[in-house]
């Protein structure tokens, strides 16, 4: 039996993610044409096709969705497995800034994983109110949002982020169901730090008529999604923040359509500083945790909507 090359999961992986030939040629250090040809081999050797063309560019199959899903969590336990880090040998304080997002619904609920490994680590997490803000220079390392334009940094995106709207069940059950995007009109909109997400996304799928800048503005993710949760109104989620309430049940999704943004999740480290071996341990555990743990584009029942580079959205 002939097993795939390495080389062409990661392949495949690094499209999955990042939502293209192009982004997945950046990342992976090859040319657009070399992770299509792996990606060919790839299928060859499988009998199925994994992509497909679109007018925009290719995106993954049924198929391809499902076997990219599965080849994520096998290539993140390779890396965890092959840590070439001592434990011993880690230690320390580490100062890792993130925005509150991800400090709240992801990195907290994770935090016991990497101590248990590291025991020896004094971790001290900060947030800034700046999603992209860099500037903090006690931080070891941050985890920003953006494009990924962080000049004189080490930059490796951690996840591309897929938006779609979100609500408690009781909220649905209270008023009868949301059957169409149009419904949303009767609906209380809940925004996160401005109204671009709501506007892209009801610009997507037809439905410009609502006022997308009707309802409840809020200053971060954790105020928003606590209201949501609350039952207080319909939010923009996405598959990092909101995939732990949607697994718990407090939230779900009343439309399977998404909207696919040009910007995500990065690690951004200061290339002095990424030499050392605690910011070393922990950016390796982020990266093999975040693609074990998160929902990617080949999780969503639909392929996202792609948005334009300039359309800028702060989480």
């Amino acid at each position: 039996m002939h097993f795939p090359s390495m080389t062409a999961l990661r392949a495949l992986d690094a499209v999955a993610r990042l939502g293209s030939v192009s982004a997945a040629a950046t990342e992976l250090n090859l040319t657009r044409s070399a992770v299509s040809h792996r990606i060919a081999t790839l299928e060859e050797r499988l009998g199925f096709a994994l992509t497909e063309r679109t007018g925009r560019g290719i995106r993954l199959t049924y198929r391809g969705e499902r076997y990219a899903r599965d080849v994520r969590r096998i290539l993140a336990e390779v890396q965890l497995a092959g840590s070439s880090f001592d434990e011993q040998q880690v230690s320390g304080p580490l100062c890792v800034s993130c925005n509150p997002g991800f400090a709240t619904y992801w990195l907290c609920q994770h935090l016991g994983d990497f101590l248990a490994q590291y025991p020896k680590v004094q971790l001290h997490v900060v947030t800034p109110r700046v999603p992209q803000d860099t500037s903090a220079s006690d931080a070891d390392l941050f985890i920003a949002y953006g494009s990924g334009d962080w000049p004189n940094q080490t930059v490796e995106q951690l996840v591309a982020l897929h938006f779609f709207p979100v609500c408690s069940p009781r909220l649905i059950h209270s008023r009868g169901g949301l059957q169409q995007p149009a419904d949303l009109a009767h609906y209380t909109l809940l925004h996160m730090n401005d109204f671009a997400d709501w506007r892209l996304w009801l610009g997507a799928v037809g439905a410009s008529a609502i006022d997308h800048r009707s309802g409840v503005l809020f200053a971060d993710a954790p105020c928003t999604i606590a209201a949501c949760i609350a039952a207080q109104g319909v939010a923009i989620g996405d598959n990092l923040l909101s995939g732990d309430a949607l697994a718990r049940g407090l939230l779900v999704r009343p439309f399977d359509i998404t909207i696919q943004s040009s910007r995500g999740y990065f690690l951004v480290t200061d290339p002095v500083k990424a030499e050392r071996a605690v910011v070393k341990a922990f950016s390796q555990w982020l990266k093999a945790r975040v693609a074990a743990t998160t929902q990617s584009a080949s999780d969503l029942s639909r392929p996202p909507l792609a948005i334009p580079p300039e359309a800028e959205l702060t989480r």
